[in-house]
């Protein structure tokens, strides 16, 4: 086995739903911007599409002409509520120690999310795991945000390259990372079935960083 086969795989880590439970306060800040721009759309269509970059969301869930007219009062809503609730968003049970456990065999971590970068900032303060990240790759940067596979492609160009595996809660990040030749481990941490991670491609499903660290010898991130 030669040194590039043996050295264990990227690891990209999404940051909302995976190492902070913030997926409910997007759901409620996307509500009530829509809300606020006169336009009403389900809770549950809002937290299916979360994990997808900003950019996509609001066509997504509410249509081109909703994002032509009001996208951007919608997104700066949004950011405005989420940061009012901010004081509500902890670190995911088992969070940094997974993160920890990672770096500890070997494998080079980057954090890979489509929410920009002075909110992956403001969140990354919440769970002790910046020390260990090789990169940080943000919906601020010059970058499709996912389901597009150039985050992924990015981060793992950050980190070096290499084979690469995703962690994630949506089924953005499963698409994403199949579209960028990575693999994916989906945590349900952030409110989606597990049949709908792994129907989207998901190579294993935990409850939640908790979860995969106590299972991490089992995991397709166990240490060889």
């Amino acid at each position: 086995m030669n040194a590039e086969t043996s050295q264990p795989p990227v690891v990209v880590l999404d940051l909302d739903g995976t190492l902070v439970d913030s997926v409910y306060q997007h759901v409620s800040a996307w509500n009530a911007a829509f809300h606020d721009v006169g336009l009403h759309v389900s809770a549950v269509r809002i937290h299916e599409a979360i994990g997808m970059g900003g950019d996509r969301l609001v066509a997504h869930v509410a249509g081109d002409p909703a994002e032509s007219a009001v996208g951007e009062d919608v997104r700066k809503l949004h950011d405005d509520y989420f940061r009012s609730h901010l004081r509500t968003v902890c670190a995911l049970d088992g969070a940094a120690e997974l993160v920890e456990a990672l770096a500890t065999q070997g494998h080079r971590l980057v954090l890979a999310s489509s929410s920009e970068s002075d909110l992956v900032d403001d969140l990354l303060e919440l769970v002790d795991v910046r020390r260990h990240l090789a990169a940080i790759v943000t919906g601020s940067d010059d970058a499709a945000t996912k389901p597009a596979p150039d985050m992924v492609r990015l981060a793992v160009e950050r980190a070096g390259g290499g084979q690469a595996v995703v962690v994630g809660d949506a089924v953005w990040d499963v698409l994403s990372a199949e579209a960028a030749g990575a693999s994916c481990i989906g945590l349900r941490s952030g409110g989606v079935p597990a049949e709908r991670l792994t129907s989207a491609g998901a190579s294993a499903v935990y409850d939640g960083p908790r979860d995969l660290l106590e299972r991490l010898d089992d995991s397709p991130l166990r240490s060889h």
